[in-house]
């Protein structure tokens, strides 16, 4: 986003799950950077993420909503909702696929933006002003052969994110999706080196994202400027995504 960044969210206040490192991390702090108030929710917040980081399983309806409860408590509103909080799982073929590894991996991916979704939504609407920006992937969309789990969830994600888009578009709450390939994150380190290499090597840029680069289109669908998007998914793809 062009210009001066410093003041564009000034007076907003944001949720950013799974923002204590990589993307979330980088998200957390570009808002930050544009003048937002940010509370960073993590199953581990780091200490680095600030005095606002709330101790936040996304997969627990109670602790999200607890967590809501607490920013409208020290800030007075809620403005903004980012998802990022994610998990990879193995990389094996589906006939091979642990069965309750598929489970958590739905239940973190793609339960937890619903729950958060619904925890959040009510306080958006209520201003009259909000943003939702889930965080997904190019998986989702591609369908990346042996992480059949993160496939189906991200998918799950932005098929979410257009229903919610839909449902709140007149309330002036906004609703969209960012669909990354990989990106140069610790959540790589959880796949095989062999599969990491295979995703580089669609890339017609022959390399990997970077968190910012992320952080940077998330800002803009945070801010004013987005305006007549809602329901839609974003790519940085690195020209793989072209649809």
């Amino acid at each position: 986003m062009a210009g001066d960044k410093s003041r564009v969210l000034a007076g907003r206040v944001a949720i950013v799950t799974g923002g204590s490192r990589g993307i979330g991390r980088a998200i957390a702090l570009a808002l930050g950077g544009a003048g937002a108030e940010v509370v960073v929710c993590d199953r581990d917040p780091l200490d680095e993420a600030g005095a606002d980081a709330l101790t936040v399983d996304v997969t627990d309806r109670a602790a999200l909503d607890g967590a809501v409860a607490k920013v409208l408590e020290r800030h007075g509103r809620l403005d903004i909702l980012v998802n990022n909080a994610g998990y990879a799982g193995s990389t094996v073929p589906v006939i091979d696929y642990p069965e309750d590894e598929w489970r958590r991996i739905l239940e973190v991916n793609l339960t937890g933006t619903f729950l958060a979704c619904k925890a959040a939504a009510p306080a958006l609407v209520a201003n009259g002003w909000g943003r939702i920006v889930n965080v997904a992937s190019l998986a989702g969309k591609e369908g990346t052969p042996n992480a059949s789990a993160y496939s189906a969830a991200k998918a799950g994600v932005l098929a979410l994110t257009k229903s919610l888009g839909k449902e709140l578009a007149t309330t002036g709450v906004l609703v969209n999706a960012v669909a990354p390939a990989a990106v140069r994150t610790s959540l790589l380190e959880q796949m095989a080196p062999e599969h990491v290499q295979t995703m580089i090597a669609k890339s017609p840029m022959q390399r990997l994202g970077e968190p910012e680069e992320v952080a940077e289109l998330v800002l803009w669908l945070c801010s004013p400027a987005c305006s007549f998007s809602t329901g839609a998914v974003f790519d940085l793809s690195g020209g793989r995504a072209v649809y």
